[in-house]
């Protein structure tokens, strides 16, 4: 997003409905977000990820699914596909050879 450029030439002395206006995004969502840079769900995912690193440091054998149960265990309430996610995002992958089903 390019909300701290927003910010950064307001600070040089742009006006903020000029650079909003120019980039086109409403002036409301720019200060919307300097009240809060951080969503709560980014927050969470940090804190999930912090969490997930620890697990994926043990045993970097295992993939998303393992992460998801540990954290499972842990008590996160958080479901696999956003495990997958934030995985894939930080390019955690098993190290596991698939089993590929040869049915004819």
């Amino acid at each position: 997003m390019s909300f701290p450029l927003v910010r950064d030439l307001a600070a040089a002395g742009v006006p903020v409905a000029v650079t909003c206006r120019v980039l086109g995004f409403s002036k409301q969502a720019f200060y919307k977000w300097g009240a809060a840079p951080v969503s709560h769900r980014d927050w969470q995912d940090a804190h999930l990820l912090n969490a997930a690193y620890d697990i994926h440091a043990d045993d970097p054998e295992f993939g998303h699914r393992f992460i998801a149960d540990e954290l499972h265990t842990a008590g996160h309430r958080v479901s696999e596909r956003r495990v997958w996610r934030l995985c894939s995002q930080q390019q955690w992958h098993d190290k596991r050879p698939h089993l590929v089903c040869r049915c004819s």
